[in-house]
């Protein structure tokens, strides 16, 4: 038994070792041994090429960590190609890592402005506050804010949220999911049984965008798996790499056979990748580090609204309160397959992703899913102004279908719908 556990512990530090090594490598560049994913075609992309950026403009950027973490280094890429194909010279941009969640933020924001930058980003959620009291203090430059919640009844004309639709692409990578389960356990007709349906996820925070995430990932492999059944437990922290690393264990050890994802570290993957336990990754490839469990991973493509920004700055024009961005404008994306997804799953992936985006597949359709044993009320109202009692005010139910992200950016589907079952919620 000793020696087992030690043989465990090397070759989870070697796994770790290397996902350095993979998350500066986590670009969708297909590498031997991936499953090419058609890229799709987006259709409302806009084009920037009449645009020319005078050279006294400056953009700052604000990451929460640095390139080590899968979510900053998907906004870190965003912004290098972003800036590059806008014609920025290095000496227009500004870059911040390691930025706290505090009175740093709001100090290195006037860093910025002292700086000449004529925008500024950051990248976390808990950077609103601080961005939002520089816009107070600095009306003439534009504050952009990625997965906020204030910029609608702000009252700003200089600062601005971004999101996307990002659970449309987790509810893609839990179709891969849910065909890996059909795969491994599935019976000659395709049946799971209960057992070997359970799959599980480390979440962040019990926050409306880590719910929306789990959610719609679930929905996904509920496609394919219908009796499938998962655990979530939660980190309180959106990059610690023990706490992801015990969490993917405990659900595994629990009996979940794949695990997912909405945290930021190598954590969950690698321990995946020792247990030899399919996974489901965020923000990028995983698959030079776990080659033999990775399956595929969501991501916002952040270059999009980068573009837009810098745009709509040079012209004069004003940016979005909240800006949404899609699958049709290529601002939701998914990687190349691992060499672990099943058989079938691109095929899977591309018909759904292009029900997604012309509208006939909609992700959060209310007769999909049960609240308590029962379907959703035609009418239900979210937290979308968000008080400080986190009070419902919007109607966001239409047709049948939860509205997610029209009504506000950054998501606010929070229900607890059956099927899930939260292991902790402390966080």
């Amino acid at each position: 038994m000793k020696r087992t556990k030690v043989l465990a512990l090397i070759l989870a530090v070697a796994v770790l070792a290397t996902a350095v090594f993979a998350l500066t490598a986590c670009k969708d560049d297909t590498t031997e041994g991936e499953i090419t994913l058609p890229p799709y075609e987006a259709i409302d992309t806009p084009d920037y090429s009449s645009v020319t950026v005078p050279a006294d403009f400056k953009i700052g950027f604000i990451f929460l960590h640095d390139a080590n973490s899968t979510y900053d280094k998907n906004f870190i890429d965003a912004a290098e190609e972003a800036v590059a194909a806008m014609g920025l010279t290095d000496a227009q941009v500004e870059y911040r890592t390691n930025i706290d969640e505090s009175e740093e933020c709001y100090n290195t924001a006037r860093e910025l402005v002292d700086a000449g930058c004529d925008v500024i980003f950051a990248d976390s959620f808990g950077h609103e506050t601080y961005m939002l009291k520089a816009a107070k203090e600095f009306p003439n430059v534009e504050f952009c804010h990625a997965t906020g919640t204030m910029a609608h009844t702000a009252g700003l004309a200089n600062f601005h949220n971004a999101f996307a639709s990002i659970y449309e692409g987790r509810y893609l990578a839990g179709i891969a999911a849910g065909m890996k389960l059909k795969e491994l356990y599935g019976d000659e007709n395709g049946n799971v049984s209960a057992e070997n349906a359970k799959i599980g996820y480390v979440g962040a925070f019990t926050y409306a965008e880590v719910i929306s995430g789990y959610t719609s990932f679930y929905l996904g492999a509920k496609s394919v798996v219908s009796n499938v059944t998962m655990e979530v437990t939660f980190t309180g922290s959106w990059y610690d790499e023990a706490a992801e690393r015990e969490g993917a264990n405990n659900l595994i050890s629990r009996g979940a056979k794949l695990i997912s994802q909405h945290a930021d570290s190598m954590g969950a993957p690698s321990a995946c990748e020792v247990a030899g336990v399919p996974n489901v990754s965020y923000n990028g490839s995983t698959y030079s580090a776990c080659p033999n469990t990775f399956i595929v991973s969501s991501r916002i493509n952040w270059v999009p609204y980068f573009k837009y920004i810098i745009a709509q700055k040079v012209k004069g024009e004003a940016i979005a309160a909240d800006y949404t961005g899609s699958i049709k404008d290529g601002s939701v994306v998914l990687t190349n397959l691992g060499s672990a997804a099943a058989a079938g799953t691109v095929e899977a992936i591309v018909a759904a992703r292009t029900q997604l985006a012309n509208g006939t597949l909609n992700v959060f359709d209310t007769s999909k899913f049960t609240v308590g044993g029962e379907t959703l009320s035609p009418s239900h109202k979210a937290d979308v102004d968000t008080d400080d009692n986190y009070t419902p005010d919007t109607e966001v139910v239409e047709n049948g279908i939860f509205r997610e992200s029209k009504f506000r950016s950054a998501p606010y589907f929070d229900l607890r719908i059956d099927g899930i079952t939260l292991l902790d919620e402390e966080y």
